[in-house]
């Protein structure tokens, strides 16, 4: 691998201490030299300056202007590549392509599409309450995550997208081993090749036999200039599926980890002096799902603060940073408060031209899951203490080992 600045901030990619790691980054510059697993690149960990470089032109998403791909330093056996090197879509693309890649999946995504969808949101969170009662009878410890927070959104993006719920778990074991650092390189990339299968599949029996769900919507989208080739449309679904699961688990794990240790605010949403909608935005700014965001690649020599991002290198948003941002958010960014006057001003979600087409999706899952999950379990409590609830070696997601708590 390259030589890395002996100054640079190593990203821990066990994740054993994330809020130590927030504190630093929120504590440095606001573009920092970073180690991602001895890759050099940079992070940017203020709002403003996000806001500024996620709109600027010169940093692209295509991995070709990345000097240390082109140069052979970085290759297929850096465990973070999948994410990077990941297939044409609306993801890996820039400009017109992007838009046009983009306008497409907005036409298949629409606002009658996710209307549609909330009845389903419902109908699934209440199935899973339901199992989730069963599973914490006479007042067994449960783990939230496994019986509800992980299989939710994963059922809720299949039912969008065509996916047969025989295929779920499985889906749901490649994608923790896509993400999971323990998974050996070798693997990772067999899971790839499996999800490249398995969506390429999906796609030619909806083109053949197309339905009313997203996958469909987007074989069939032709208005606004050409259609979408199938390794479009299966580079969007894999990316979509991926985003549209893993993010929401972490959005309702944080939003319920921070509502029970901090009972007075949690008392407020549920007596509906603030409402839910604000607390799901509190939990995106304060304790993101999404850590780092990779990844950018400068195509001439950028300067911002002082700093010099050089022509081909990396750069990385650090969302769990940018929330904490004090200049925006006041001196006490890194407390939790769900009457913050500027809970909804985070950028989570990104901002420009690729900012995420999920976030509505998310906000809906996460306005229907945590109200129906208080209001069943008015007494949920945790089962262990908040210090032991840790995360998952992922480093790009804010993701919880486990949740242990129990009902009543």
């Amino acid at each position: 691998m390259s030589q890395v600045c002996p100054h640079a901030l190593v990203i821990d990619p066990m994740v054993a201490d994330l809020a130590g790691e927030t504190a630093r980054l929120v504590a440095g510059e606001p573009v920092e030299r970073i180690d991602l697993l001895g890759v050099p690149a940079w992070t940017v960990t203020r709002h403003t300056l996000a806001r500024q470089l996620l709109v600027d032109t010169r940093l692209v998403k295509d991995i070709n202007a990345w000097s240390l791909w082109q140069n052979g330093v970085v290759t297929r056996q850096w465990p973070l590549i999948g994410m990077i090197d990941a297939g044409r879509s609306m993801f890996t693309v820039d400009g017109p392509e992007h838009r046009r890649l983009r306008i497409k999946t907005t036409q298949a995504l629409t606002k009658r599409r996710l209307d549609a969808l909330r009845p389903v949101v419902e109908r699934l969170t209440a199935e899973l309450l339901d199992d989730l009662e069963e599973a914490g009878r006479a007042g067994a410890t449960v783990d939230l995550k496994s019986v509800f927070a992980y299989p939710l959104p994963m059922r809720v993006v299949s039912e969008l997208m065509g996916v047969d719920r025989s295929d779920h778990a499985m889906l749901l074991d490649w994608y923790k081993a896509f993400f999971s650092l323990l998974t050996p390189q070798d693997e990772r990339l067999r899971v790839i090749d499996e999800l490249d299968a398995y969506f390429t599949t999906l796609v030619r029996k909806k083109t053949a036999d197309p339905t009313d769900d997203l996958t469909s919507a987007l074989v069939q989208a032709t208005d606004g200039g050409e259609p979408l080739t199938e390794e479009e449309v299966v580079g969007n679904l894999k990316a979509l599926v991926a985003a549209g699961h893993e993010t929401t688990i972490g959005l309702i794990l944080c939003a319920v980890r921070a509502l029970l240790t901090n009972p007075e605010q949690l008392a407020q949403v549920s007596s509906g002096d603030v409402g839910w909608d604000v607390a799901v935005e509190e939990t995106l700014r304060w304790d993101s799902p999404v850590t780092h965001l990779l990844m950018r690649f400068a195509t001439e020599d950028i300067t911002v603060e002082g700093m010099t991002i050089e022509k081909g290198e990396g750069v990385v948003m650090s969302y769990r940073a940018i929330g904490r941002d004090s200049s925006v958010h006041g001196p006490d960014a890194d407390v939790f408060d769900v009457n913050r006057p500027t809970a909804n001003r985070h950028i989570t979600f990104g901002h420009g031209p690729h900012i995420c087409p999920g976030a509505a999706l998310a906000r809906l899952e996460g306005g229907i899951a945590l109200p129906a999950l208080f209001a069943r379990f008015p007494r949920l409590r945790l089962a262990t203490p908040v210090e032991e609830i840790h995360n998952l070696p992922v480093l790009t997601q804010n993701d919880l080992a486990a949740f242990p708590v129990r009902l009543g």
